[in-house]
């Protein structure tokens, strides 16, 4: 009696509507306030009270970070004394502006406004950015010399004032935003880890402000490719080319030296990329770092598996087959966590982990089509 079995096409069609059935439900919708604000039109400050100073004296306005519609006015009431008013929308989540002497994160001082979810007002607190640990940001510690600071929400917008005692602030602008429904509360207000933020160089004189490149950025991204691609891509391509298509001895084989050796070339030149780039910035990045030490070596443990591998007659093949796999699919679970992780420590955001996002789905899309066709010709 002949056996038939469902059509492999149809069970593609069948897996791609639900990722897409799925991911149409869970694509974040950026907040976007209802009432904007610009710098040619003062709309939304008609009627603001509450700030140490009149809003309608700043003389300067900037876009200073377009993609979440913050808005910078500063002037020069004084010689030493600045006046500052930060327009953001009001999304649950605290905002903040910082000053960095050296135009790096670490070591600046943040200018940190919200407004408490309970109904209680607004709060506005400088911290010191010691380090990339929670830990090491410090509330009411930093450089800037704040008279006077006060947030105000209206119409959907926060509206955060401070005065700075100062010469001239830095140039070196930071703007962060914090993770929507998290804000610093009593009694130590620690500050959660942002979810976005950009780096600017301001003139104060003309009022002109550009984006900054992050230093080494070509590094970054060369360690973070290429890591991705050998380790987090290529080893599980070596994997699926294994596991399927065995039938096409002794093609399938050499495939999977090819891909696998070349997987291990491109993570191990990341690998070293990282230690430079560690070295080079000084970062904390202990446990990324471990994680990516700890998945070379299992990179090596499989290049030297293949250098000892046993005969097929050899009583001692199951056992190699046993540790191989093994290896290879630990190999594999901690280089897609590391790669995630590595995205978020370098604040790369939704960009680089929908990409990479997608490419995991594509290849287990593939590998769940190839194991149903391989279990339903059994």
């Amino acid at each position: 009696m002949e056996r038939r079995g469902v059509p492999i096409s149809s069970i593609i069609i069948f897996i791609l509507c639900l990722l897409l059935s799925s991911s149409a439900t869970t694509i974040p919708v950026a907040a976007q306030s209802q009432n904007t604000d610009s710098c040619s039109s003062n709309g939304a400050l008609v009627g603001l009270s509450g700030l140490p100073f009149d809003p309608s004296s700043l003389r300067q306005c900037l876009s200073a970070w377009t993609s979440r519609n913050y808005i910078l006015r500063y002037s020069q009431a004084s010689s030493n004394v600045w006046n500052f008013l930060l327009s953001a929308p009001d999304v649950n989540s605290y905002v903040a502006v910082g000053f960095s002497p050296d135009g790096q994160m670490v070591g600046s001082s943040a200018v940190v406004g919200w407004n408490a979810a309970d109904g209680s007002g607004g709060q506005v607190k400088q911290y010191y950015l010691g380090g990339q640990t929670p830990g090491q940001v410090v509330p009411d510690q930093g450089n800037l010399m704040i008279a006077t600071s006060a947030i105000v929400s209206q119409q959907s917008r926060l509206f955060m004032a401070f005065q700075l005692n100062a010469s001239q602030p830095s140039d070196t602008v930071l703007y962060s935003l914090g993770p929507a429904g998290t804000l610093p509360a009593a009694p130590g207000y620690a500050l959660t880890e942002h979810r976005d933020k950009v780096a600017t160089t301001l003139n104060y004189v003309t009022g002109q402000s550009s984006n900054e490149g992050r230093p080494y950025t070509r590094l970054r991204r060369s360690h973070g490719i290429l890591n991705m691609l050998g380790w987090g891509i290529l080893t599980i391509i070596g994997a699926i080319g294994a596991r399927y298509f065995k039938h096409m001895e002794p093609v399938w084989f050499y495939g999977h030296v090819l891909v696998q050796g070349s997987a291990f070339i491109l993570g191990t030149v990341g690998v070293i990329a990282g230690l430079v780039l560690e070295g080079n910035l000084s970062a904390n990045v202990s446990t990324h770092k471990g994680l990516g030490i700890f998945i070379l070596v299992l990179g090596c443990l499989q290049v030297m598996a293949i250098l000892i591998r046993p005969e097929k007659s050899s009583k001692y093949r199951s056992y190699w087959n046993l540790y191989h796999y093994a290896v290879g699919r630990i190999l594999i679970a901690f280089a897609v966590g590391n790669v995630f992780y590595g995205i978020h420590l370098g604040g790369e955001g939704s960009g680089w982990n929908g990409g990479y996002g997608v490419a995991l789905a594509v290849l287990f899309v593939i590998a769940i089509t190839l194991e149903l066709r391989m279990r339903l010709k059994e």
